[in-house]
């Protein structure tokens, strides 16, 4: 079942509000006295067609939401029913969070998810989009009632949405040790890793996974999107060639749109985990003589935190 494109949080909606944020290179650093006050700013206000829904249920749990029908909202309204007993939430920050949606002409339920693991991704909060519009600021605990007008595509919705809890930027699993011969990885306080070739080793010809970090979360399946920060260096001169770390802004693709010992390093891993691989050639950009120009020929190191991920069968955050 499909959902309005970005006018309310579906599970592609959801992701496509993400991607957009970490294309447009926003990380989650401490906001300013102003960002916080635009992201209050940003909430919507409640009406008629907001504050008229009646919810049952608990926050963190699915909701029965009831409604005379038609509902016929003319904006988007926001009615907050729990203002949160949880931390704050910061412009910025990534969050998890749950929904179910209904038909504002019927009051039919038209799906209930984020409640189980692998149904959405993490999302940043920002003033300028629509999550932002819908939670505002708060704290974890929050729980409001949306409702959107008809447009010339799509219908008119009501959501009861919960904001259930902040995300890391950086993998949190346990500390797991790394096995002999491979690079060594310290940490900055941030968690941005640095990478130590072993000094006068081969590299492999096969490639290596090793876990540095355990998550207990929802685990990767092959298709599945995956938001990572990653830190990628050349095995033959330690120099880093790609990371996500320079803006703290993590990505989020098909765990299938990588070359395929990437792609090894994600499947079959938890979220919450740190994850380090050696990837040759034969599994990365190819062979070929090394050079500064391109990875051809070259073996591959990555460290890979996976903070969350969505199951292929949810559908595509590029939807």
């Amino acid at each position: 079942m499909r959902f309005r494109p970005l006018a309310a949080l579906s599970a592609a909606a959801v992701a496509a509000l993400l991607l957009a944020g970490c294309a447009s290179g926003q990380g989650s650093a401490q906001p300013t006295g102003t960002a916080a006050a635009d992201l209050c700013a940003a909430a919507a206000a409640p009406g008629k067609a907001s504050d008229s829904v009646t919810v049952d249920g608990s926050v963190g749990k699915p909701s029965k939401a009831t409604f005379k029908t038609p509902l016929e909202p003319k904006n988007l309204e926001v009615t907050v029913l729990d203002e949160g007993k949880g931390e704050a939430v910061k412009p910025g920050e990534f969050v998890s969070y749950a929904m179910t949606a209904y038909n504002a002409k019927t009051g039919d339920e038209l799906a209930t998810v984020g409640y189980k693991p692998g149904e959405f991704l993490p999302s940043q909060l920002s003033a300028s989009t629509i999550l932002g519009q819908v939670f505002g600021c708060g704290n974890v605990g929050k729980r409001v009632v949306a409702t959107f007008p008809a447009t010339d595509k799509a219908q008119a919705e009501v959501y009861v949405l919960d904001l259930l809890g902040t995300v890391p930027t950086a993998a949190w699993g346990e500390s797991q040790a790394a096995p002999a011969g491979f690079p060594k990885v310290t940490l900055a306080k941030n968690g941005a890793p640095t990478v130590a070739i072993p000094k006068g080793e081969d590299p492999p010809t096969e490639t290596k996974v090793a876990t540095l970090k355990k998550g207990d979360g929802y685990t990767v399946k092959k298709g599945d999107y995956a938001l990572i920060q990653y830190h990628g260096v050349r095995w033959s001169n330690g120099k880093t060639f790609d990371t996500t770390w320079e803006k703290n802004a993590p990505i989020a693709y098909p765990t299938t749109q990588y070359v395929p010992g990437f792609q090894k390093a994600l499947e079959g891993q938890a979220v919450g985990s740190q994850v380090l691989v050696v990837i040759p050639p034969a599994e990365g950009y190819g062979e070929g003589k090394i050079n500064e120009a391109d990875l051809k020929g070259e073996t591959l190191v990555f460290v890979i935190d996976i903070l969350g991920a969505q199951s292929a069968t949810a559908g595509s955050p590029a939807e």
